[in-house]
């Protein structure tokens, strides 16, 4: 697809407009709700166990710590003070194997998440992560799917909003084509960065995938990476509500947020077997049923609007029950902190191949 065509692409579909230019026209009702509250930080009670109420910026550990042992991979959490040997030594004593996966504790978007292969990638990854990151058992189920859900903290029963399969940013060769030219193909993709799979996959190029073969250009499957999402919507019944309800009450404190997890299928997840939560997001975490649903931009508003008022609902019964809003210079200081460390953990990504 050629630039010119990109272009009109990206203007006649949504989906691809930058983050403000979608959310323009709906930040007066945000500001309503932080005019009623009385707070900027409106939200932050949502989730009141984790930082900022998991809006940006709260960890993984704090996350998974509050899920059951067995709803998660397997995880330490490495130092960037740490010497390699002493990684070393704590991967040989948890009993981890390569390949593993490795992400930032404190992460978004995907930035700088990683299969890594033997322990040279590792080494290489640990001197370049300036920021505590997480060595993790990779999962393996076939396929990830995000759920996101929402319960009043007065309910022991909550509603499951979106259901949705997210597919890896893969290509599939012919036996004819070039890798670049694969994927040029997915030049119309929410998310997708031609130039950045290209510095990632620069060595490769010009190499011809073989038909049929599969070539993985990231192990994220986040829609800002060019993952794709499928709607699901038509699989949501009351056994996949249950097993949500059943971890939001583990946890007694998450309340609204989206799920992501790995599983061996989708029967295998209503039963509540065979599944991995690989994150949590909290009241930060996007709808992302408006994707892949064929929704029309004033569709996508309308649920963008309900899951705002109910977060602003859920928030206040929180705020009534005791839960305090963030002071404003906390909570100032705290997001000005967290786009920092974003902004360089992007950097690091485009380097890091």
């Amino acid at each position: 697809m050629g630039k010119l065509k990109i272009f009109f692409y990206a203007l006649t579909h949504w989906e691809k407009w930058h983050y403000h230019a979608k959310y323009i026209p709906l930040y007066p009702a945000w500001i309503w709700y932080c005019l009623r509250s009385g707070s900027l930080w409106f939200f932050t009670p949502s989730n009141p166990t984790l930082t900022f109420g998991g809006f940006e910026g709260e960890s993984k550990k704090e996350m998974y710590e509050q899920l059951p042992v067995s709803a998660y991979p397997k995880s330490i959490y490495i130092s960037p003070s740490f010497l390699y040997k002493e990684v070393e030594k704590y991967f040989s004593e948890n009993y981890f194997n390569y390949p593993v996966a490795v992400k930032p504790n404190v992460g978004m978007m995907g930035f700088m998440f990683r299969k890594i292969d033997n322990t040279n990638q590792l080494k290489l990854y640990h001197a370049k992560m300036p920021y505590e990151y997480i060595i993790q058992e990779l999962v393996t189920y076939p396929m990830e799917v995000s759920v996101f859900y929402y319960r009043f903290p007065d309910s022991k029963k909550g509603i499951v909003t979106g259901f949705l399969k997210k597919e890896m940013l893969d290509v599939t060769g012919d036996g004819k084509t070039t890798l670049e030219n694969l994927m040029l193909q997915l030049s119309s993709r929410p998310g997708f960065n031609i130039e950045e799979w290209r510095a990632k996959h620069s060595e490769r190029l010009k190499d011809i995938i073989p038909a049929g073969k599969t070539y993985r250009l990231s192990w994220a499957a986040n829609l800002s990476r060019g993952g794709r999402l499928v709607n699901l919507e038509r699989e949501k019944d009351e056994r996949l509500l249950k097993v949500f309800d059943d971890l939001s009450n583990y946890t007694k404190h998450f309340y609204y947020g989206r799920y992501d997890i790995k599983c061996n299928s989708i029967e295998d997840l209503k039963q509540g077997k065979n599944f991995s939560i690989l994150e949590y997001n909290g009241c930060g975490a996007e709808p992302h049923h408006i994707y892949g649903s064929g929704n029309n931009i004033l569709q996508a508003y309308k649920i963008i609007l309900h899951h705002w008022n109910v977060l602003y609902k859920i928030s206040k019964d929180n705020y009534n029950h005791g839960v305090g809003y963030w002071k404003f210079k906390e909570g100032y200081r705290f997001l000005k902190n967290a786009k920092k460390h974003f902004k360089l953990l992007k950097t690091l990504d485009k380097e890091f191949i």
